[in-house]
């Protein structure tokens, strides 16, 4: 020890010393906030709706084909880029949704997830000196994928009740080193559908400055309120600029499978299926087998799913609205995002700390969705993405809050 020097000098020397050998990009982010809040909820046997999966069973005929694809041994390496069965199913469904048609062998890249297909994707478009526009409040993982990818974010505010954004402001965010717009629609966390003419609007934008969407459209099909889903894919001028992520997650209630994908055109689809083979090389085997029957089930399924989850989030809302939260209605999607002022908590991690710790309530607090945390000080966000018996408990247990 050098004269003078104390032990908090060595440590600081040795903090020093230990983040110069790690990344500093993953200084720049913290772990999940909402997986973190699932951890909290075992530990204190709290009611999960802070993480969005359902509680419930998937559909039969889809666990029934994973389970024959399994018995068929189609249990080795897939094609890196996706198995044929399951790319050709995406794109008869994309075409018979929203009327674009894509060439399976060229366009699609089945990755892990979307979690995966959006890292890939990024990283594969993505230079050093980039930016990309992300809208916040905004789905966590999208914050470090731009991170990772290289790039600087640009964060553009969708301000409630209506999460809608100021067009002023979206437009002098774009610039000569935009390369992306993220756009998550319908929007986790707050439910919200972009509209055609905002879609258009965030088209004319990318069109002049030669800038890529990239849409995270897994909530696909989750739509209330005679809301209508528009992929960006669809819209003149876009076909060649955009990639669309979805999966089968959400919409077939398998959020373990990790089964998602990538349409893109052919340039880009190049880099992303290099990027994808050596994040992960590939999805697994039975489970995009499955995925491809899935993916042919009648026009009557998805009706059925919004209308189910429609009935959900009208009772999730008169569960928080009478236990004192002021609740943003979604359009679309499995979560509510609400204001917490009526509680007189100082923030919303004290408040989404008591709700978890002593009203056996897990919710994700809102800062986890804005670049700054202050943004989201007076929000929380609940799932409700969950079988009956689990939002009646979760209504007995708010209906003894108080607010201030």
């Amino acid at each position: 020890m050098r004269a003078g020097e104390g032990s908090s000098g060595t440590a600081g020397r040795v903090a020093a010393a230990a983040r110069r050998m790690l990344s500093a990009k993953a200084e720049q982010f913290t772990e999940s906030v909402i997986r973190e809040m699932t951890r909290l909820a075992m530990k204190y046997d709290a009611v999960n709706l802070a993480q969005g999966y359902p509680d419930f069973a998937a559909p039969a005929e889809v666990k029934e084909a994973a389970r024959q694809a399994i018995s068929d041994d189609i249990n080795q390496y897939a094609i890196t880029w996706g198995a044929k069965e399951l790319r050709d199913a995406i794109a008869r469904k994309f075409e018979r949704v929203q009327g674009v048609r894509v060439d399976p062998e060229r366009e699609i890249t089945v990755c892990c997830g979307t979690t995966e297909a959006m890292i890939a994707t990024m990283m594969a478009l993505i230079n050093p000196g980039d930016e990309s526009i992300i809208f916040e409040p905004f789905y966590e993982n999208y914050g470090p994928d731009v991170i990772l990818s290289g790039a600087t974010p640009r964060f553009v505010p969708l301000r409630p009740p209506d999460w809608t954004f100021d067009r002023d402001e979206l437009a002098r965010a774009f610039g000569p080193n935009t390369k992306a717009i993220i756009l998550n629609t319908p929007s986790n966390p707050t439910g919200k559908v972009f509209s055609r003419e905002e879609l258009e609007f965030i088209r004319d934008l990318c069109v002049r400055w030669s800038a890529f969407a990239v849409t995270d459209e897994i909530y696909e099909h989750i739509i209330y309120d005679g809301a209508m889903h528009i992929s960006m894919a669809s819209l003149d001028g876009m076909r060649d600029r955009t990639v669309t992520i979805s999966g089968l997650s959400k919409t077939y209630s398998v959020t373990g499978w990790r089964v998602g994908w990538a349409i893109a055109p052919p340039e880009a689809s190049v880099s992303i299926r290099k990027v994808h083979d050596f994040l992960t090389v590939g999805a697994p085997a039975p489970l995009q087998q499955a995925g491809a029957q899935a993916l042919e089930l009648p026009s009557s399924y998805y009706q059925k799913l919004a209308e189910s989850y429609q009935t959900k989030r009208d009772r999730m809302l008169g569960i928080l609205t009478g236990a004192g939260f002021q609740c943003f209605k979604p359009q679309g999607a499995y979560y509510i995002m609400t204001d917490i002022s009526r509680f007189g908590y100082p923030d919303d991690i004290s408040f989404a700390r008591f709700l978890v710790e002593k009203a056996g309530i897990a919710v994700v607090p809102g800062s986890s969705f804005y670049d700054d945390p202050a943004s989201g000080a007076r929000q929380v966000r609940f799932t409700f993405c969950k079988k009956e018996s689990t939002l009646a408990a979760a209504a007995e247990k708010l209906s003894k809050l108080h607010p201030a």
